[in-house]
């Protein structure tokens, strides 16, 4: 693949995966706005104590056969089907032990109506089962704008079911029908556009080969999974229902947020990192640039949402959520992170060294149960504060690897980074002056944010970073391509 062709798949690929991934978010965003104002916290604390038992059968039913199928060079029609028909296999085995263990979770957290909830939402782990290769597929094939179309429609149909329930007096079970929705419309959707159906074949020597790709990630997610549920686990079974919604709800836009930068470039990243594994020059030339792209878009995102948190609960999910808004803002800076050491990571994996990916990801295991036994007598903000304080030594651990082997370790990301955190901070002493004078959240929000961003901008230009320039030029460009 030559260069302006792949340069022309990268734009086109980071266009429409952030059609798909902006459109989705705004939409969810509205959604979850306008159920939060219906609902109460307790609602939300009911799904979130699912959180860890749906993300480990999830975790189990793809085991990272999806990023062995994007780093594979030469994949066949037989590889896909092998992984279609293990998929479904791990799905309907993951739903009947959810089923049938659906009372003991319940009397784990001592709430009897999580039995039913389990039985009901464990349906979508066999849904999602049968459209994970059909999204890899596209993924493969840079195909983001069909993506960008499912995942839009399935946004706003399962949306407006979850409103109509909520204002129907549904309370939890309108959660539960959204997400049933979102992933029925999903998966359906994803069938028709994909083209794609599974041949009768599911071959050994096939599945052998991707997993030993896919088992370090595998390994690697059990320990993420580990990391990122944990909290809702212990919350929900030490503290309250209603507290378990209060962190989740504050966790819940943040993680949307951080999410949206990460999956934009993941999504596109990965394909052509994997692309580029022979070419080492290019690869660590594209990553180079990847990284500084990602600091120039989270630090100062986070960092603004971390400051307005408090006028934006405030004003939109109402006084009964206030209890999150200083939760939220540690977890917002723990998130910035987050996306660097993605990156970090996505490296390993382009490269085929999932084995290090394993490494890593396990070596940080110790820290997160350390800070819990310290934090959790201390109480919600503890927990959440040790979260941050873990998040941050983490991107030192993940950017190991990246500096041992590409010479592009933690001091010289930081160093890379040093423009942005001074236009951030700029933008943050402000922001701070703008809160103090503006007396209505309504004007913080609606006139504070703009002028901030604002002041960010000026000063991006005045230090002159260059992604300010890369991301004008960008936009200029895509407004004047009419073939996108």
């Amino acid at each position: 693949m030559s260069d302006q062709t792949l340069k022309k798949k990268a734009v086109k690929g980071v266009f429409w995966n952030a059609v798909d991934k902006f459109g989705t978010q705004a939409i969810s965003f509205i959604i979850g706005i306008v159920i939060a104002r219906i609902l109460m916290p307790a609602d939300y604390g009911l799904i979130g104590m699912l959180a860890i038992f749906f993300a480990f059968s999830e975790l189990f039913v793809n085991s990272g056969f999806s990023s062995a199928l994007i780093q594979k060079k030469n994949r066949t029609e037989t590889d896909y089907s092998t992984i279609f028909f293990f998929n479904v296999t791990v799905a309907v085995l993951f739903y009947f032990i959810l089923y049938f263990t659906a009372p003991l979770i319940a009397r784990f957290y001592e709430t009897s109506e999580l039995t039913k909830l389990t039985r009901i939402l464990s349906l979508i782990i066999i849904i999602n089962s049968l459209s994970l290769v059909q999204q890899t597929r596209l993924t493969i094939n840079l195909d983001f704008r069909t993506q960008a179309i499912v995942s839009l429609i399935s946004n706003i149909i399962s949306g407006s079911t979850g409103i109509y329930a909520a204002y129907r007096g549904f309370g939890v079970w309108a959660l539960v029908l959204q997400r049933l929705a979102f992933s029925l419309l999903r998966s359906l959707l994803l069938f028709y556009f994909s083209r794609w159906k599974p041949l009768a074949v599911f071959s050994k020597a096939s599945f052998r080969q991707l997993f030993g790709f896919s088992s370090k990630l595998l390994g690697a997610g059990i320990i993420a999974s580990i990391f990122n549920n944990i909290y809702s686990l212990l919350i929900g079974k030490i503290f309250s229902a209603k507290d378990l919604g209060f962190y989740t709800k504050a966790k819940q836009y943040p993680d949307m947020l951080s999410g949206l930068i990460t999956n934009i470039h993941h999504g596109v990243t990965y394909p052509i990192l994997a692309s580029l594994q022979d070419d080492r020059e290019r690869l660590v030339s594209v990553y180079g640039r990847l990284m500084r792209m990602i600091v120039f878009f989270v630090i100062p995102i986070m960092t603004l949402f971390a400051l307005f948190s408090g006028p934006f609960i405030r004003l939109f999910l109402t006084e009964k959520w206030s209890p999150a808004i200083p939760l939220m803002q540690w977890l917002c800076f723990a998130r910035m992170i987050t996306p660097i050491s993605a990156l970090n990571m996505n490296i390993l994996n382009a490269m085929g060294r999932s084995d290090l990916y394993f490494k890593v990801d396990i070596s940080k295991l110790p820290l997160a149960v350390i800070a819990l036994i310290i934090s959790v007598p201390l109480g919600l903000k503890a927990i959440v504060i040790g979260n941050f304080i873990i998040t941050f030594i983490s991107f030192f651990i993940n950017a190991y690897y990246p500096g041992r082997l590409y010479n592009f370790g933690a001091l010289r990301q930081i160093k890379d980074m040093f423009p942005v955190l001074v236009a951030t901070l700029i933008m943050s002493l402000f922001a701070g002056g703008l809160i103090m004078i503006l007396v209505t959240d309504m004007l913080k929000l609606f006139v504070g944010i703009p002028l901030t961003i604002i002041v960010f901008l000026i000063a991006a230009r005045l230090i002159k970073i260059e992604e300010l320039t890369e991301v004008t030029q960008l936009l200029i460009g895509i407004l004047k391509k009419r073939n996108i």
